[in-house]
């Protein structure tokens, strides 16, 4: 399609449309928003100037998406109700697509316009609930509500595809979908637009250079370096793109920023919160991430009456985005942002990347001081719902906040709605002396409690345990193996004569036998007239060179018969007993036998074996082996009731089942 080109309205400066599904473009001379109409160009008022956000895209960047080339043709910035502002770029595709390339915070968003499966299922804003599940858009992808405002068009630069009006605000709902799915519904018209799509990063969309030249760095500069309205304190900002507040670190005054400018807003109290670590402190994490500390939060919780507080340090880097390092009772969590969308909430617990989490505390958190400065507009009192989920060492958090609104009496403009924000974060417990590591720091307070997400340190013994028992048990099998071969050393069969009474005995002596040192011994006596009757043999292992005697008893007892219908029988026509190894030598066995029918003669087979395998060694073996990890399941049981003690739902939640 031809080039649309002719002048602006306002100033007569030339003005071109590149693409034929452009509806307004941006006069580069005086900021004029310039429609184009069947019979001429129309200008609808003029944008500000765009507030430096160090984006690292600029109109006119060419990347590709999903193998299709595409051109950043236009670029517009709203403005958020709490005062942020965020980009959204036009992208123009080579195959005809129309893209919206939305930036926030770091991230990006690639999205497309979509019909709506049902209008009439699609709610109106102002029905709209935070973590609700929204029908009527598309079914292959279940989308929840993760925020819910008010944007107010600022500035624009380029080609844009609607109507762009200079300060027109309109309701808008972001929407979340597991694998980083990503939706918008814009609530300008009704039923709304719908606008579907998924987090990209620049690598994916194979944008390598970007539009951050002099220009702009330079800017960048002079809005970092500030000074004080209220003490005239020198400020440098860390993140200037970002901050919306900051704190004076010579008079302690909130500061809030717009578009590079201070306005003083109240003098904080400092109280009883100083950060240990302080502000400008650069830490290392995992993978090597270094993350500067650019901000210092007090917030708390009251649960019965007792207030409990904590402090949260925001880290930032310009490639990672935010982080928060939390220090809760002086133990540590490193967290993270996570989408809405990928998680499953229940009950009592949620389901994240196929982990379960289970609830912990659920109560409002407020803001108690703060310092540095912050990318939103943070107020001391400032409260939200706070939910912690716990499965340790990890902790899931939603942040819950809500506003109230009063506006037009539409569908798509109600009287008076509440818009809010919901907010998933993932944190990662970091024992003491790994903060230390990070920041080079010592001497940071250790903890006396357990806290919510804290993992039990001994929990490896367990590992080690179970791989140890069937390494024992292997050794058990092949010991069995190499020993069944048992070396009989004696055997001999004796007809005991009847006793002279009840009391007497009868003693026999066994032919001289040989028996080899470090072996066990087994001696056996079979008698199979044994039968509802018992026989009890004294016996004694003597070696005929030194004398030695080792004395056993051997009984063999056996019952049967019938009760109530039902066949029993108990004991058997043999027994045994198992001797630890003897000294070798010549010994002779000497048996003392009694029996219950001492009127009856008794005739009785006695063997005497080595090297037979013992199960009650196994046993001890086994036992041995479980000592310690039973004192370590006894103080997990403990470390587990400490956990669950200070949790408002510990009678019900409660539990040993923490994860690595």
């Amino acid at each position: 399609m031809a080039m649309l080109q002719g002048n602006c309205p306002a100033c007569g400066a030339p003005v071109s449309f590149k693409s034929g599904q452009s509806v307004v473009v941006v006069c580069d001379y005086c900021r004029s928003v310039v429609a184009r109409t069947d019979r001429a160009f129309e200008a609808l008022g003029k944008v500000a100037e765009l507030s430096e956000t160090n984006s690292p895209l600029e109109v006119g960047l060419r990347g590709t998406y999903q193998g299709v080339p595409f051109e950043l043709t236009g670029r517009a910035q709203l403005g958020h109700e709490m005062g942020g502002v965020w980009d959204e770029w036009y992208a123009t595709f080579q195959n005809g697509w129309l893209g919206w390339l939305a930036e926030a915070q770091g991230r990006f968003y690639m999205t497309f316009r979509q019909p709506l499966e049902n209008q009439q299922a699609v709610p109106p804003f102002g029905q709209l609930v935070l973590g609700q599940q929204v029908a009527g858009l598309a079914s292959q992808y279940p989308l929840v509500v993760a925020e819910t405002g008010r944007a107010r068009a600022l500035g624009a630069k380029g080609e844009i595809p609607y109507k762009l009006t200079p300060g027109e605000t309109n309701f808008y709902a972001d929407l979340s979908g597991a694998g980083g799915i990503f939706a918008t519904l814009d609530y300008s018209a009704y039923p709304p637009l719908f606008f579907l799509g998924q987090e990209v990063t620049l690598a994916q969309l194979g944008i390598t250079a970007t539009g951050v030249g002099p220009e702009r760095e330079a800017r960048r500069v002079e809005t970092g370096h500030l000074n004080c309205p209220n003490c005239g304190g020198g400020l440098e900002l860390r993140a200037p793109d970002q901050t919306l507040r900051v704190t004076c670190p010579s008079c302690s005054s909130l500061l809030d920023i717009d578009q590079g400018k201070l306005k003083y807003l109240l003098t904080l109290q400092r109280g009883q919160f100083e950060p240990l670590i302080p502000i400008g402190a650069i830490g290392v994490f995992e993978g090597g991430q270094q993350l500067t500390v650019i901000g210092f939060v007090a917030r708390s919780v009251e649960v019965e009456g007792t207030r409990y507080y904590w402090t949260e340090y925001l880290l930032y880097h310009p490639q990672v985005g935010f982080r928060w390092l939390v220090d809760s009772d002086d133990h540590w969590n490193f967290v993270e942002a996570v989408p809405p969308g990928e998680v499953a909430e229940s009950e009592k617990t949620v389901k994240f990347r196929g982990q379960t989490f289970k609830i912990f505390q659920d109560a409002p958190a407020r803001v108690e001081y703060v310092a540095g400065e912050f990318y939103w507009k943070v107020e001391v009192g400032e409260g939200v719902r706070a939910v912690d989920y716990v499965a340790p060492p990890l902790m899931l958090s939603k942040e819950v906040s809500t506003a109230g609104i009063r506006t037009g009496g539409t569908q798509a403009q109600p009287q008076f709605v509440r818009t809010g924000e919901i907010n998933w974060s993932l944190g990662k417990y970091v024992p003491v002396k790994d903060v230390e590591k990070a920041f080079g720091a010592s001497s940071l307070p250790r903890p006396s409690n357990v806290a919510p997400n804290q993992p039990f340190p001994h929990k490896a013994i367990y590992k080690y345990w179970l791989l140890l028992l069937p390494v024992l048990f292997a050794l058990g099998i092949v010991l069995t193996i190499l020993t069944s071969s048992n070396n009989r050393v004696m055997s001999g069969s004796y007809q005991l004569p009847p006793l002279p009474n009840a009391d007497g005995t009868q003693v026999v002596f066994s032919d001289q036998f040989e028996l080899r040192g470090r072996r066990n011994i087994k001696i056996t006596a079979q008698a199979p007239s044994v039968d509802n009757t018992w026989l009890y043999l004294e016996g004694d292992l003597i070696n005929d060179d030194t004398g030695l005697v080792q004395s056993f008893p051997l009984e063999v007892e056996y019952y049967h018969g019938v009760e109530d219908g039902e066949n029993w029988s108990e004991g058997s026509n043999a027994g045994d007993d198992t001797l630890s190894s003897l000294p070798a030598g010549k010994y002779t066995l000497r048996l003392e036998a009694q029996w219950e029918k001492w009127q009856e003669p008794m005739p009785v087979t006695v063997t005497v074996e080595q090297g037979t395998t013992r199960g009650v060694n196994f046993i001890l073996a086994v036992l041995a082996l479980s000592i310690i990890p039973v004192f370590v399941m006894i103080w997990h049981i403990i470390f587990e009731s400490r956990r669950w003690s200070e949790s408002m739902f510990g009678s019900s939640s409660s539990g040993s089942d923490d994860s690595d």
